[in-house]
């Protein structure tokens, strides 16, 4: 991709402001090491020092950010191993969480290894050890130096499950033509819906490029055995009581959830809450509050699983919440109580698990748009209603069942992304199928 003199001169400077910024990200790093000690470990890597793997040339290379995106994109690799077994698989992450996770569902069959910064020299070195033949990125992983050295190097790049919100397209605001610059690299974006293609035609992707090929996060794969062993786990802490799980929320909504737990207790005295944290720092925060608001509190890491007296269980591991989703009658969905956007309500859609949300769900917009519409999730206005809510839902079988069918139906009605995205890579495999040159 040729750039003009300005474009030159934007990327000039975003890299001197990306490598000046270099003594604050090791900060950022250090501090988040206090409560998370996998942030201090494996620092080359984010710059691009590591050892090459041997027989990497051709790989497959899919960016995930952390977990989340790592779990939308595992049907796809999981497709494509199965299409190109031959092909050496390379997944890279930004957290430790998601680096975890890929080691626990790929192990040896992948190499895992941290993203690099987005510095010119760090990319380079990052693409001279892994060797791609195609790079795909999912979602909305946009990095200008990162794309523009990728085109460089003659590697597609396929942006997958490619969403973008009206707050993100307004957010990139001053550097909106680095946005567009990076954009344009890719070779083709297969985007969620048709209001995310839009939009990313409006950052500055070509259109002609652009296709809708579904949210990815529909064609979950489902662990073989999760009824048996959810019916298992829910026997163990009584299969009449009241359930249900507060999945991904964040610190302004703890004290929301604990009130609708005392709520919920005035009604039901042996009702379980199930509270997932979304970021680990958050887990010994959360039991404290939980204890000092009165509640028998047990936890994953110490007791297993809830016991007949737990009134509330924290889910402090990860890469669980799918078995623990299977187990509840309803789940509240959280980072959508106050402006985050929400997290992923997929998951307990496609378990057949009624879901409630905030009025914050600008990150899955249409997702959770098509469930409320179709019967298979509820918002609620305010964090006051959501004890009401979750008391209504529980005192109503009948409508907890509704919400169910409706949505195990919406889900399976909207499968297909992975099959589609498989048949838009595999061209560009085939027109690429090893590095062509090796960035300098």
């Amino acid at each position: 991709m040729s750039l003009t003199c300005w474009q030159r001169l934007e990327r000039r400077i975003y890299s001197f402001v990306m490598y000046l910024l270099v003594p604050v990200i090791l900060w950022r790093l250090a501090w988040r090491g206090v409560s998370q000690r996998d942030y201090l470990r494996r620092w080359g890597e984010r710059f691009g020092f590591f050892a090459a793997r041997d027989g990497a040339d051709g790989a497959l290379w899919v960016h995930a950010v952390s977990v989340g995106e790592v779990a939308a994109a595992t049907p796809l690799i999981a497709r494509l191993r199965e299409r190109y077994p031959e092909r050496p698989l390379v997944i890279t992450t930004i957290t430790p969480t998601g680096s975890a996770r890929v080691r626990k569902v790929w192990g040896e069959q992948a190499f895992h290894v941290y993203l690099p910064y987005d510095l010119p020299a760090a990319i380079r070195r990052f693409l001279r050890r892994v060797r791609p033949a195609i790079a795909i990125v999912m979602e909305t992983e946009i990095w200008p130096n990162l794309f523009l050295e990728c085109a460089r190097a003659d590697i597609p790049i396929i942006i997958a499950n490619a969403r973008l919100s009206e707050q993100s397209l307004g957010g990139y605001g001053p550097v909106r033509g680095l946005a567009r610059m990076a954009v344009r690299c890719a070779h083709t974006v297969a985007a969620q819906s048709h209001a995310d293609a839009n939009r990313l035609i409006a950052l500055g992707a070509r259109p002609e490029r652009v296709m809708v090929a579904g949210n990815m996060k529909y064609d979950l794969a489902l662990p073989p055995g999760l009824a048996y062993k959810s019916a298992c786990w829910r026997a163990g802490w009584g299969v009449e009581r009241p359930v249900w799980i507060a999945a991904s929320t964040h610190e302004m909504e703890e004290a929301v959830v604990l009130r609708a737990q005392q709520q919920l207790l005035t009604r039901f005295p042996d009702a379980l809450l199930l509270w997932a944290p979304r970021h680990p720092e958050r887990f010994r925060a959360v039991e404290q509050h939980a204890r000092d608001a009165g509640l028998i509190v047990t936890s994953r890491s110490v007791h297993g699983l809830p016991g007949l007296s737990s009134q509330c269980f924290i889910i402090n591991t990860l890469g669980e919440l799918l078995m623990f989703y299977a187990t509840v009658d309803l789940a509240f969905v959280g980072g959508s109580l106050q402006p985050i956007g929400g997290h992923n309500v997929l998951e307990p859609a496609a378990l057949g698990v009624p879901c409630l949300v905030g009025p914050h769900t600008f990150n899955f917009a249409e997702v959770t748009a098509h469930l409320i519409a179709g019967g298979a999730a509820l918002r609620v206005a305010t964090g006051d209603g959501l004890g009401e809510a979750v008391m209504q839902l529980l005192v109503d079988a009948d409508q907890r069942n509704r919400m169910a069918e409706a949505a195990r139906d919406m889900v399976a009605s909207e499968r297909g992304a992975v099959a589609r995205t498989v048949d838009l890579i595999e061209p560009l495999l085939a027109a690429h199928p090893g590095l062509h040159q090796s960035p300098r």
